[in-house]
């Protein structure tokens, strides 16, 4: 009884990180698309840097909670939409430092050096190709979401 309970904890942790990490993920590049001067584009990219705490928060919860769940119910790893919701999440976590993290420096740099209102072309060329990642990332995320409602196979 209190092992059924435990799962039903993590499960409901797992649920509640979703949407903590994964909500404010899928709007990280909207909020920094809204700034119009360099003022803006400074305040929308600390505004997304707080959001990301919650993204990073929330992933690492999943990944805990989505493994102890496979540990409780070993089943689980058999089964095509886990273990494919796992290799696609571990992907997405490697996009991180593997895409983003040296695509978002030039534009912090930018950010932090650039003077006047006027948002260079430079920033636009640089934040294209970061937002291209961002969204194949997004893409990732909704592929496991339908992966876990639908649990095929």
């Amino acid at each position: 009884m209190q092992l059924i309970t435990f799962y039903k904890v993590i499960v409901f942790i797992h649920i509640f990180s979703a949407i903590l990490g994964m909500g404010p993920g899928f709007i990280l590049t909207t909020v920094v698309k809204s700034g119009n001067t360099m003022t803006e584009l400074r305040h929308s990219y600390k505004i997304r840097h707080k959001l990301h705490i919650f993204v990073m928060i929330g992933g690492i919860l999943l990944l805990i909670t989505g493994l102890i769940m496979g540990i409780m119910s070993p089943y689980l790893f058999r089964t095509f939409w886990y273990n494919t919701s796992l290799i696609l999440f571990l992907i997405a976590l490697a996009i991180g430092p593997v895409m983003l993290s040296p695509r978002s420096r030039p534009i912090k740099a930018l950010l932090a050096s650039h003077v006047g209102e006027d948002i260079p072309e430079e920033y636009f060329r640089l934040s294209k190709e970061l937002f291209r990642y961002e969204n194949l990332e997004n893409i990732i995320f909704l592929i496991i979401i339908a992966l876990m409602i639908l649990k095929p196979f």
